[in-house]
């Protein structure tokens, strides 16, 4: 056995994309993309925002004033991350870059379908564990989360599985 470990281990170094070498770890497989996006809503000034938020599209403004608690006058994109969904392994999202003020960890519960996937899903704020819950997304149907008041008015978490 040490004398196949020993040959394995020198066919690695010596040829790095050999046989011996071509194990990967199945957990770390893709099998989707999440994308997180912080909107900001207000019945007042959208200004408040601040110069880096953007207007969103027509479609998923009328989405979102489509759900009474999520109706509001002005809506505002803060920041977005796509990060992938591995088959094992928990992920990290990081919507407003370089800020760790809002972070979702995601973690997949069941072998996903082709347009669907079952999430262990939390959301954090400032560090502390806000909301988890299980989380069966479908491609083209966000999960909206009603965030903390911000600036006069509310933040909206959308979580989505992306194309």
């Amino acid at each position: 056995m040490r004398t196949f470990l020993k040959l394995a281990m020198i066919t690695c170094a010596l040829f790095p994309g050999g046989l011996a070498c071509a194990v990967e770890d199945a957990g770390r497989a893709k099998v989707g993309k999440l994308e997180v996006t912080v909107y900001f809503a207000t019945n007042g000034d959208p200004a408040a925002a601040g110069d880096r938020a953007q207007e969103i599209p027509a479609e998923i403004r009328a989405r979102l004033r489509s759900e009474e608690k999520l109706k509001f006058d002005h809506y505002r994109a803060l920041g977005a991350e796509t990060q992938p969904i591995f088959r094992s392994y928990e992920n990290w999202a990081q919507p407003l870059k370089p800020s760790d003020e809002i972070l979702v960890r995601f973690e997949t519960r069941t072998q996903p379908a082709k347009d669907s996937v079952s999430l262990d899903l939390e959301l954090w704020l400032a560090r502390k564990k806000i909301l988890k819950t299980d989380a069966s997304l479908q491609a083209g149907h966000p999960l909206y989360v009603l965030g903390p008041e911000w600036r006069g008015g509310r933040l909206i978490i959308a979580v989505a599985l992306a194309s």
